[in-house]
């Protein structure tokens, strides 16, 4: 049986079509930030209306844990800041105490007396071990698991009701540890659950250009098994002696008898990404939430059967997307509440009779909840929110007088503070109407579907009034990925659009290119980067959507990476980040849509005369193995040449893949490492690169029928005076409305969304399904007008010296991937060595604002507001 959670019936294409009439010449701009009814849009589209009370709690939350005693709660930041333990008082909704530890992953649990807390130690190899009292946390020698140049990575774990026994899910070491403390010493036991634990990787072999390993390049090395099983989260049922381990890259649970540690019960499948567990009071279900999917397992522990398949999402048969990671039960057992990621919510079910769930309705949170949990007398919800209820303005971020580097609290990876929600449940009569209440809110988070939240909150479907223009006939798209721009950064010196010139960085002298296909074409000044870094921003920009594996881990590796532990996670190193609903190729193969990849998910050959490689069987066949990804020491001028020689091999044999997604990364730059390009020749030689290859297109056979769409992976902390996830983007087809300004709100999954439209393929996940297509941009009859490139305005030789701003800084970065550097640090750099030594870089401002509710009494005096 499957029980779905949805109220509203909204079919999310209607939705997502419903906004197409509005003149492109004078188009009405939505801009991140407050609503007039006090909800907050989001730079991805969706929208915030968060119930109850929210305190700014730290760096990514990542999970709660409830003391016995029911006055406190611990929550457990993991992100990419520094990890720390915060204790609340439920009652007084306060910060009472915080501990810092060097890292963490996901594992915190209170003794059953109370008396302790413990957490995970991570790449450590331990569990970090605290006496409670009244708030108070106390250090205590750490429980070791295994020698810290192992590689074993504890996450969740379980303890004994006598704390003498601890069971502990190794992540990277693919196996469970026991460690047992008895009065002679302490016995520790590791059992293997796929294959033994892959070392970290060696460095790759220096060269000039490359003196340094890249997180890319580590994880393309990793060892570890392609079947690996990642184990998760532990629960133990002493009663029945069992212990449950979920294997978060296996899609099911392990089951031992605790008695001697056997997989008596074996395995239980579930579906994708089973991370979180709950266990009724009897011990007879266990609930399992599945990441990847939109769903819950319910499990009959005495058969290890699924009896019901709970779908926790708001729309009916909604693409993957939810991202369901936290479970929690009342304390009658009646409910479950299920935290759900990506769409903002808990959803809720009625569990009280067995195979018979029934949906309750959905509860607002803040952005991105990670962790649930209910208060013993039942009466709070606290929600822990990952990225929280409200974004920063970052003026110190870099260039602040008398620092070189800025201020990196205010880098993009640790400024979206989290939070927890405290939200009071409703009682006996009241519960139905407040529910309904939530849900209808929950639903209006839906992008585009503010109008139709009535209507789905009383279970009408949607009505779109108006309907979408006709298709362009368009049958090729080149999707051209860049790297790491803002908005202001290139286009803040036309004043065309919404643009700062005084943050310009790139202006037209240096990107001629750029302006001239802006305005040639269309302007989008109201464009926004569904990422944060290069590690979620390669998955959002092929996948629409990040996994939760990804989420949680890039934080890691980029704040805390210095013992490769936790390698890059993205771009096909490990397949336990693909999304369920696959990349763009994989819709592409699916619809019988011929497709290649130049540079996307592709491995380089150890020099450029060497073939590329990929770890991803859709791509094999069907990418270029002589285009070069990405390598700053690369030009891009040779990667614009490598296609444009393609495109005349097409035109020759009469045809081309529909699909070309196309890599040109050098406007990431090497900042001013001696030696480099300048950057303002890396990102003139991006320019001429884009502009050649534009042309040669238009003036190719393929032209009328084609359209090319260009963004920026992610926008990486540069400054933008409307948000930092703003950045550049381009449409460029003979259909495009010529010479306009489309200022409408869109986001990377718009951009999917739209190529998807053309092409006939299905969205990948909810968040493509539902983002508003860019097809206002389009005019019914096509102008065949070819476009010239524009010479480059300064020159590509330019080389960095000793002398150069921040050489001796730049010199120490890793620039041969993407993000292997200080970003924020790259950014100062840049502007002293552009703007000059003493200029002070205006900051971005970041949207999303809320106001956090104010401590009532007790804890520390931080301004939590």
């Amino acid at each position: 049986m499957r029980s779905s959670a949805f109220v509203a019936v909204c079919a999310a294409l209607a939705i997502s079509v419903s906004v197409f009439a509005a003149s492109p010449e004078k188009p009405a701009r939505e801009l991140p930030g407050p609503l007039p009814d006090g909800a907050i849009l989001l730079p991805n589209q969706w929208q915030l209306r968060p119930a109850g009370e929210q305190l700014a709690t730290g760096d990514f939350p990542v999970n709660l844990t409830l003391h016995p005693g029911g006055k406190f709660a611990a929550v457990l930041h993991c992100g990419y800041g520094p990890h720390e333990i915060v204790i609340l008082d439920i009652a007084t909704r306060a910060v009472v105490s915080r501990q810092r530890i060097p890292e963490a992953f996901y594992g915190i649990a209170f003794s059953r007396d109370g008396g302790r807390l413990f957490c995970s130690g991570s790449s450590d190899e331990m569990l970090h071990a605290f006496r409670f009292a009244d708030g108070a946390l106390t250090a205590e020698p750490a429980v070791a698991v295994r020698d810290k140049k192992e590689r074993g990575v504890p996450a969740g774990f379980a303890v004994s009701g006598d704390s003498t026994r601890f069971y502990i899910a190794e992540l990277w070491g693919q196996g469970l540890a026991t460690v047992t403390r008895k009065k002679d010493g302490t016995v520790f036991e590791r059992i293997p659950l796929g294959q033994p634990a892959a070392p970290v990787p060696e460095s790759v072999a220096d060269t000039a250009d490359d003196p340094s390993i890249t997180k890319r390049e580590r994880a393309l090395l990793d060892a570890t098994d392609p079947a690996a099983p990642f184990p998760f989260a532990c629960i133990l049922d002493e009663r029945r002696h069992r212990l449950y381990v979920s294997l978060w890259g296996l899609a099911s649970i392990a089951v031992f008898d605790t008695a001697d540690m056997t997989l008596t019960l074996g395995r239980w499948p579930t579906e994708e990404h089973p991370c979180e567990m709950a266990l009724s009071r009897d011990g007879r279900r266990l609930f399992v939430a599945n990441a990847n999917r939109n769903t819950v397992s319910v499990i009959d522990t005495d058969t290890g059967r699924t009896t019901e398949t709970l779908l926790a999402e708001i729309t009916p048969s909604a693409p993957p997307g939810n991202t369901p990671n936290s479970l929690a039960l009342s304390p009658d057992g009646q409910r479950l509440f299920v935290a759900n990621a990506n769409i903002n919510a808990v959803s809720v079910f009625d569990i009280a009779k067995p195979g018979a769930a029934r949906s309750l309705g959905f509860i607002p949170t803040g952005w991105y909840p990670t962790s649930v949990r209910v208060t013993a007398d039942g009466q709070t919800l606290l929600v822990a929110n990952g990225k929280g209820s409200r974004s920063f303005p970052n003026p110190k971020a870099a260039g602040a007088p008398g620092k070189a580097k800025g201020d990196p609290s205010q880098y993009i990876g640790a400024i979206m503070q989290g939070s927890v929600s405290f939200i009071p449940l409703p009682q006996g009569e009241k519960w139905e109407p407040q529910m309904k209440a939530w849900t209808a809110s929950a639903i209006a988070g839906i992008p585009a579907n503010e109008a139709n939240a009535q209507r789905a909150a009383d279970g009408k479907a949607a009505d779109p009034a108006v309907k979408p223009p006709p298709l362009p006939p368009i049958e090729h798209v080149l999707y051209i990925i860049k790297e790491n721009r803002t908005y202001d950064q290139v286009f803040g010196d036309m004043p065309e659009g919404n643009g700062d010139p005084s943050l310009c960085l790139f202006p037209e002298k240096v990107t001629p290119n750029h302006h001239a296909l802006a305005r040639e074409f269309v302007l989008l000044d109201n464009f926004y980067v569904d990422a944060e870094v290069s590690a979620d921003g390669h998955e959002w920009t092929m996948g629409a959507y990040a996994t939760d594996f990804v989420e949680k881990t890039w934080p890691i590796t980029y704040g805390h990476g210095k013992t490769g532990k936790f390698p890059y996670p993205s771009e096909g190193a490990f397949p336990i980040a693909t999304p369920a609903g696959g990349y763009l190729w994989d819709r592409a193969k699916a619809a019988g849509v011929s497709y290649r990849s130049y540079g996307e998910f592709v491995r380089n050959g150890k020099t450029p005369a060497d073939p590329g490689t990929t770890r991803l069987s859709a791509l094999r066949g069907h990418f270029d193995p002589m285009f070069r990804s990405f390598d700053m020491a690369y030009p891009d001028q040779l990667r614009a040449d490598r296609f444009i020689s393609e495109l005349h091999r097409f035109e020759a044999e009469g045809a081309m893949p529909r699909l070309q997604i196309i890599r040109l990364p050098n406007d990431h730059t090497s900042g001013t490492s001696p030696g480099k390009p300048t950057p303002a020749a890396a990102v003139a030689d991006n320019d001429l690169a884009l502009g050649r290859l534009v042309e040669e297109v238009s003036k190719s056979k393929f032209w009328p029928r084609t359209a090319i769409f260009v963004l920026e992976d992610d926008a990486q902390n540069g400054p933008d005076h409307i948000d930092a996830h703003r950045s550049p983007a381009f449409i460029i087809s003979p259909y495009i409305r010529r010479g306009s300004v489309d200022s409408r709100m869109y986001s990377t999954a718009s951009m999917l969304r739209t190529i998807e439209l053309l092409l006939g393929l299905a969205p990948m996940s909810q968040f493509d399904a539902a983002a508003r297509p860019m097809l206002a941009a389009f005019q019914p009859e096509p102008d065949l007008t070819p476009y010239t490139a524009r010479p480059a305005g300064v020159s590509l030789e330019g080389k960095n010296t000793a002398l150069s701003y921040g050489a001796r800084a730049s010199q120490k970065m890793d620039f041969t991937r993407e993000d292997a550097i200080d970003d924020h640090a790259l950014n100062d750099i840049l502007w002293r060595a552009i703007k000059g030594p003493d200029s002070r870089p205006p900051a971005p401002r970041r949207a999303a604002f809320v106001v956090i509710a104010k401590k009532k009494t007790g804890g520390d005096d931080d301004d939590d507001e």
